[in-house]
């Protein structure tokens, strides 16, 4: 109770805890972004045989988000406590596997960093209240989602569906919006691009965006409310444009390559839940409209 009372009270310790812990949830994250596809994978080929009345595979070795624990996929070291403390353990170590010398990704130390850095400024943003919890917990999902997605072009309905609730429940007690506005901001969200991919689909024949998008959409309207739809729209199709076309260029791909849409929609929702009611006023001002 005393260490509540005093993040309470103290506004750059609230925000240096919740950098701290931001930084060890990204680790977890990292996880998360690995595991949970494969799990999925899994989970999917065990479905098939049973429809297919194909006899069931032995069962392997535990697999999970805890187990088994964390191991080097070069040399198969299984990395020790002090191995994985967030971004410092990376430096510590220069980068490589402690026991083959392999080099780590620098995914790792960069998705702890980044999920650190959110967290802080969502601490600083909201300062200590219920509307920060919610947010840091919106925030590491669509982050987990948004690496997800580039690496396998999949939004897991495990991660977009429960946030989708916790965003209606939250404002159930209008903690961001009016559970009328959530309501029909989750509505809208997931019919304004189910309806742009079927008139897609009936004009060229092809499919234009996943089925996780529109999802990903409706959870954005379930936190925010349907006002924050539109900003959310323009801002996640400018940056998509742009930064598609320079991945496109520097990998030398053409344009009918597949690119991850969730990204943008996720950068794009967070920057609106945020900042909406600003850049909209300003937008409005610059206009002539006030």
């Amino acid at each position: 109770m005393q260490l509540i009372d005093f993040l309470a009270s103290h506004a750059l310790a609230f925000v240096f805890c919740t950098l701290a812990l931001g930084l060890l949830v990204g680790s977890f994250l990292n996880v998360v972004i690995h595991r949970l596809p494969q799990m999925m994978l899994r989970d999917w080929q065990e479905q098939a045989r049973e429809v297919l009345s194909l006899p069931a595979e032995p069962k392997g070795p535990v697999f999970n988000l805890v187990l088994p624990n964390s191991r080097c996929p070069h040399c198969n070291h299984e990395i020790r406590a002090w191995e994985n403390i967030p971004v410092v353990s990376y430096l510590a170590l220069r980068g490589k596997c402690s026991s083959c010398k392999a080099a780590i990704s620098t995914r790792y130390p960069l998705v702890e960093l980044v999920c650190g850095l959110l967290s802080a400024y969502v601490a600083w943003h909201f300062g200590f209240s219920w509307q920060a919890g919610a947010f840091l917990v919106l925030t590491w999902g669509l982050l987990a989602m948004s690496m997800i997605d580039v690496d396998h072009q999949l939004l897991p309905d495990a991660l977009v569906l429960p946030l989708l609730w916790l965003g209606l429940i939250l404002n159930s007690q209008g903690l961001f919006a009016s559970l009328e506005d959530a309501l029909w901001g989750a509505v809208a969200g997931y019919m304004s691009l189910w309806s742009v991919y079927w008139l897609f689909k009936l004009v060229t024949g092809k499919e234009g965006m996943g089925h996780g998008d529109f999802k990903l959409l409706a959870m954005l309207g379930a936190w925010g409310g349907w006002q924050v739809l539109p900003l959310t729209i323009l801002l996640s199709s400018l940056v998509g444009a742009v930064l598609g076309v320079i991945m496109l260029r520097l990998r030398n791909q053409d344009s009918t390559t597949p690119i991850p849409f969730g990204p943008y929609l996720a950068i794009a929702g967070w920057i609106a839940l945020l900042w909406g009611d600003q850049i909209t006023a300003t937008y409005l001002q610059f206009a002539g409209f006030k």
